[in-house]
């Protein structure tokens, strides 16, 4: 059960988050129906997850699947369905765990990666799993993220796409990306832009493009983003993590 005051804070929370979804479509020219937000739960109680769903917000992120899993079916076992998008950096020993709860894996930056999250999505679930592709926007190596403009046959963004669209498991439904530390906002979404025009003329179907948080939002909306990914906007201060 969720406290009166908890869910006054989370209600008021939606409603700002909402009210600048909403500004940033109009100032793009888009409608505010082609923007989804995803709340991201990572370290608050599967209590504020149900409270959400009661105010109409079934789309919910978590980073750990240590987290994830266990809350996930708290959720489940209070009546309550969600629609389960995991966005942290995935290990490939943690796939077999990931596809019994999440619907959606947004950060698939590897040809093998794919291959194992293939592999336990068809022995772990009874429908597709939708995957996007993780996109490093600096193109640096040491960090998450496959590489544009690279022919790597592990992290290159061509040969992962493939290889998501060829395996029969998965749905290839978009891309996804972190704005790199040290670059502008406007930048960073220039640059996946570029990217997510050059991606959709090989996969026209897989339109989904999850980009911007609570900080850039807008300016994610303004280059095209149709999925933000939403945490302490909505749900305030972050609890420090153990």
């Amino acid at each position: 059960m969720v406290r009166p005051d908890r869910r006054a804070e989370l209600a008021a929370g939606l409603a700002t988050v909402r009210a600048r979804i909403a500004d940033a479509c109009a100032d793009a020219g888009r409608d505010d129906s082609e923007v989804t937000m995803i709340a991201v739960t990572k370290t608050y109680p599967a209590g504020d997850v149900v409270a959400l769903a009661e105010l109409g917000v079934t789309e919910v992120g978590e980073n750990r699947d240590q987290e994830a899993a266990g809350k996930a079916a708290e959720v489940a076992a209070a009546g309550v369905t969600a629609r389960w998008h995991f966005v942290g950096q995935l290990q490939r020993n943690k796939c077999r765990s990931v596809v019994r709860y999440a619907d959606v894996v947004q950060s698939v930056d590897s040809v093998r990666l794919a291959g194992a999250l293939d592999a336990a999505a068809a022995t772990g679930r009874d429908r597709p799993l939708d995957a996007l592709v993780q996109v490093s926007i600096d193109g640096d190596p040491a960090r998450g993220g496959a590489l544009p403009d690279s022919a790597d046959p592990d992290r290159g963004l061509g040969a992962v796409a493939a290889a998501v669209a060829d395996a029969g498991a998965l749905r290839l439904s978009g891309l996804m990306a972190v704005a790199p530390l040290g670059w502008e906002p406007e930048r960073a979404f220039a640059r996946l832009a570029e990217v997510t025009r050059w991606f959709r003329d090989v996969h026209p179907e897989a339109n989904m493009l999850s980009a911007g948080m609570s900080g850039d939002l807008e300016i994610a909306i303004r280059y095209g983003a149709t999925h933000v990914r939403v945490g302490s906007a909505l749900l305030g201060m972050r609890p420090t993590l153990r």
